[in-house]
């Protein structure tokens, strides 16, 4: 797996003072992706024993929340059997530390084992590591500077541990509107 880029105490993309590590691969091709460079799975550079190292050590800092994973696309499966590995990693050695993912795919599709385009054989373990799931492709027609944590209206802040254990989609606190960037 390749990554595009790692921004250390980074406040946009989650709750509090995170990691976020922005993977290359994707498959959706969003239109008006922010982030289009990243849709080569070759873009960027390799994700080596020594860049999870240096994740890992940024996130021991009480200060640091945890970490966000975006891209690209986490969840495609060939980013996922590199991913599965690492996030156990992280919840080993950083207890306590959220973990936030940013999608493509919805959850309806991550969960259903018959769809091969995303669901493979690490997907329940990364999930069930899972704090928070930013879930759905960008849609440019439904882009709102208002939400929190999402660039367009349908895509869902997910409480994934309370999904799992309800068994039903359960929103996160943070699937609200941001009231305080009103002018």
């Amino acid at each position: 797996m390749n990554y595009g880029q790692i921004i250390y105490t980074d406040v946009a993309n989650g709750i509090g003072c995170r990691t976020s590590l922005f993977v290359s691969g994707c498959t959706h091709h969003c239109k008006g992706c922010f982030n289009e460079m990243t849709w080569d799975f070759n873009y960027g550079e390799l994700f080596t024993n020594a860049v999870e190292d240096e994740i890992i050590e940024s996130l021991k800092p009480a200060y640091i929340n945890g970490i966000t994973i975006l891209g690209g696309e986490p969840m495609e499966v060939a980013n996922q059997k590199v991913l599965s590995p690492f996030i156990k990693r992280i919840k080993d050695e950083c207890p306590g530390k959220t973990i936030w993912i940013y999608s493509g795919y919805v959850w309806e599709e991550l969960t259903d084992p018959n769809n091969k385009r995303c669901h493979g054989e690490d997907t329940d373990a990364i999930l069930s590591m899972t704090d928070i799931l930013v879930d759905g492709e960008f849609i440019l027609d439904k882009k709102d500077l208002m939400l929190r944590f999402r660039g367009s209206s349908n895509q869902r802040v997910i409480d994934v541990q309370e999904t799992l254990k309800s068994g039903n989609i359960v929103l996160s606190k943070y699937n609200d509107r941001d009231e305080s960037r009103k002018a």
